[in-house]
Parts: C-alpha cells; structure tokens; sequence
C-alpha cells in the first residue's frame, strides 16, 4: 500500500512557489516539439468531442447544462461547442468535458494511468471566451502549462493513496492552474484554486466504473467543472487548504522537473474510441489479420494475454456504448471482423451485430506477469488464434499503437480526425478545424479564429 500524506503536515511554501513560477510566467517557452505535439493533441480531442456529439449521454450533458447551468450575465457565459447555446463558464467545461469523456477515444499520458486533455481542452475554450485576443501560441502554452500541472498531480495523488482515483480526481488542478494563468491571477489565488479543486476533486475509484460501466467514466466532467469553480472562487476571494499532491514534503520529486521534463510531448492519441488497456489486443489481432488476410469465419479461437486491469475489462455482448468503450473482448471482436474500430461500431447499429456478437464467445482474456510488470509505463498484449483448420497464430509481445515506442503518422491522426467528423461536420469544416493545427503555431494566430469553427452546432 501507498504511504499516505499527512493532511494536516505544514505545505513547502517554497514549493508551491516554483509551481506558481511555472503557472503563470507570462513568458514561459514551450519546446517546439511539445508545442507542436499540444497543438496536435488539442485538434486531436476536438475531433472526439465532434463524435460524441450524437452520443445519448452527450446530449444529456449539454441539454442539462442548459437547464442547469445558465450564467448571469454574458459576462459569466460560454458557448457549448458544437452546440452553440450558451451556459455559465463552469457549465460549458462541464458539458464538453463529459461529452469527450464518453466517447473515450481522447489523449492519455501513461504514468497517471488517466487523461488531462478532456478536461483542460474544453477549460481552454470556456475561459478564452473572456480573452478573444488570445493568440495561437499562447493558447497552446497554457494548455501545456495544464498538462504539465495535472500530470504530476495526477503522478502525486496515485502514489500515495491506496486506492485508483478517476482522472477528475486530479486533472481538476490543471484546469484550475489554466483558468489562474489566463485570468491572470496571483500566486496566492493560484494557490487557493488548486488547493480548492484537490480538496472538491471527484476521489471516484475507477475500478468500480471498470467493474460496473456507465456514463461517470472517468471523472473528467466533473474534474473540469470543479476546477473551474476552483478558478473563478479563488479569484473572488474564496480561500482554500493548501494542495497537499502539490505542496506535501513526500510528493516534491514528482514536481522536481517541471519546467525542464515536458510530459505533454509522451501523452499518446488514441487511434480507437474504447478503453487504452484493451489497444495492444486491438494493435495485435489487426497485425495477425492483415499479415494472415484473416476473416472471422476462420477463427476457433482467440486467447488475449494482457495485463491485470485490461482483464478486467467488461467481457460480455454489450448493451450500451459505455459497456463497448470499457470492453475488451468487443473491440477484438469489432477488429476482426470489420478491421477497424471506429464510433460506429460503439454506437448503437454497431452493438447489433451478430457477426461481432457470435465471435465474442470465442474469446478469453488471461493476466501475464511480465504485461503486469510493464503497467502503468506502457500498454502490452499478446494474443494466439486457434484458427478452425487447427493452425495457430501469434502475434508476438505488441504495445498500444499510438503513443511513446509506437507513435503513428500524421496521416493516421488525420484519418482519425476525419473518422469521427464524418456525418457530423462538412468536409470543408473538417478540414478547416484540422488546418488549425498548424495554424495555431504562428505567433499572429488567434484561439478566436478556431473558436468559430467548433462553437456551431454539426452541419453534415
């Protein structure tokens, strides 16, 4: 079991004060790789907002948000993306952030075992509407800044406590350092903000969503929601406890190489919308079906060897998109037959399949220690095909596709943007939307100017 920090142990002032350093330095320079690769995550998680927008549970979030969070005054308003109605500030993060959430096809970073940009992303846009000068640049910079804030709380939060926390658990710290930075609050109300969003964060065990799948997911909702708050409280004078994963004496190595160590240049893109831990299986059936030109008529049977948590993932025919994103025998099954796994097959046509329901009998899951001993670092599988002509394929040890070890061209990141703009958006939106990543990277940019193209509601 994780050492637990002391709640009541007296904060490192000096600490917190390299972090707020590193917050809110008007100046601060991202490296150009991770600057490029920010601007490229950020497209990246707007293409997934654009395919949930038909999800049920995305509809619920913004409808409700609607009704429940609507803002004083313009002043306090931003628009919903893809949806155009505008709520509070906290509302619109809320909506955005929940709708990416369910969708699961967002960025991740390895070490946290969790996700920053669905949280942090749709903060950007609701704060921004505060600052329309905002260029490219220092939009991306902030989102950085986010990243680099929420992925060591994240790292501090998992090592010492006992049990596995949602990502809203920490990722609330990003979004709170990102409303300060753009805002331009001071140390102290930075301070307060993180202190503020650790203390409300969602503490939501993912193994019980892992377990019992629904629309919570990963906590990333409610991580934006209450970093906001935290945000725009602590900028009203609203006061709160130190942030003991940023400044407790026990969790300072995790903050040591901030600044210097740029973790938002590792954090992978999903190339599938369905949980990481089931990607190697995934990675490693569409190996052997295309080095093999295999169909599922062939198939006997599939033995997937993964890693503890991937096994765990939800075994059955499921009944819902969120029992198909927390799957692992589905997305094999979706892979082997139709040779990809797009929104699609996760929506609602897609989990009436009788091709992919037959084959999923077919398929076992087992724990291997030495993909347990790669977790949280990296995502492995290996997977066997008994074929029905007695024949057996292996796949070999394959890691998650997508990130640090396998990263994947921008032509694939394209495809996949396109994928899930497909019969939302126009073509011509689609790609404009994705010009932007580059775009974005000139120091005249405006955030504005992408901002038009994503508040609208779909016109496909």
């Amino acid at each position: 079991m994780n050492k637990p920090l002391n709640p009541v142990a007296r904060p490192a002032a000096d600490q917190f004060a390299r972090i707020a350093e590193f917050a809110l330095d008007p100046e601060l320079r991202v490296p150009a790789d991770a600057l490029r690769h920010m601007s490229t995550l950020l497209i990246d998680t707007l293409g997934v907002a654009v395919g949930a927008t038909r999800l049920k549970v995305g509809r619920i979030a913004r409808d409700f948000a609607a009704d429940f969070h609507g803002a004083g005054s313009d002043a306090h308003a931003a628009h919903m993306l893809f949806d155009g109605r505008k709520v509070s500030l906290p509302g619109a993060a809320w909506a955005l952030a929940t709708q990416i959430d369910n969708l699961d096809g967002h960025d991740g970073y390895y070490p946290t075992k969790g996700h920053i940009g669905c949280a942090v992303v749709p903060a950007l846009f609701a704060f921004a509407e505060r600052h329309p000068d905002l260029t490219g640049p220092q939009a991306l910079t902030a989102l950085a800044m986010a990243y680099e804030v929420a992925a060591r709380a994240g790292l501090s939060l998992h090592a010492t406590v006992s049990d596995y926390h949602t990502s809203g658990a920490w990722n609330a710290l990003g979004v709170a350092a990102l409303g300060c930075r753009l805002d331009g609050a001071d140390t102290e109300t930075l301070r307060h903000a993180m202190g503020i969003a650790e203390y409300h964060g969602p503490r939501s065990q993912m193994m019980r969503e892992i377990d019992n799948p629904t629309m919570l997911h990963d906590g990333s909702g409610m991580g934006a929601l209450v970093g906001a708050n935290a945000a725009l409280l602590a900028m009203r004078g609203f006061t709160g406890a130190p942030a003991i994963t940023a400044e407790a004496p026990e969790v300072a190595a995790f903050w040591a190489d901030l600044g210097a160590h740029w973790t938002v240049a590792e954090n992978y893109i999903k190339p599938y919308p369905s949980c990481r831990w089931g990607h190697p299986a995934i990675d490693a059936v569409r190996k052997l079906r295309e080095e093999h030109g295999l169909n599922a008529e062939q198939i006997e049977a599939v033995e997937v060897r993964t890693f503890d948590e991937a096994a765990r993932l939800f075994a059955g025919v499921p009944e819902s998109t969120t029992q198909a994103q927390y799957s692992l025998h589905f997305v094999v099954a979706v892979m082997l037959v139709h040779g990809m796994v797009a929104p699609r097959h996760i929506a609602d046509e897609g989990l009436g399949d009788a091709e992919v329901a037959a084959l999923i009998p077919r398929i076992t899951a087992v724990s291997a220690e030495r993909h347990n001993a790669r977790f949280p670092e990296g995502r492995w599988s290996d997977v066997e095909i008994t074929l029905k002509d007695g024949r057996k394929l292996t796949s070999g040890d394959v890691p998650a596709s997508g990130g640090p070890g396998a990263w994947r061209p921008d032509a694939d990141v394209a495809a996949k943007f396109e994928a899930f703009c497909d019969g939302i958006l126009s073509m011509d939106r689609t790609r404009a939307i994705w010009s932007m990543r580059d775009a974005l990277l000139e120091p005249e940019s405006r955030l504005a100017d992408l901002s038009a193209l994503v508040i609208p509601a779909g016109d496909a």
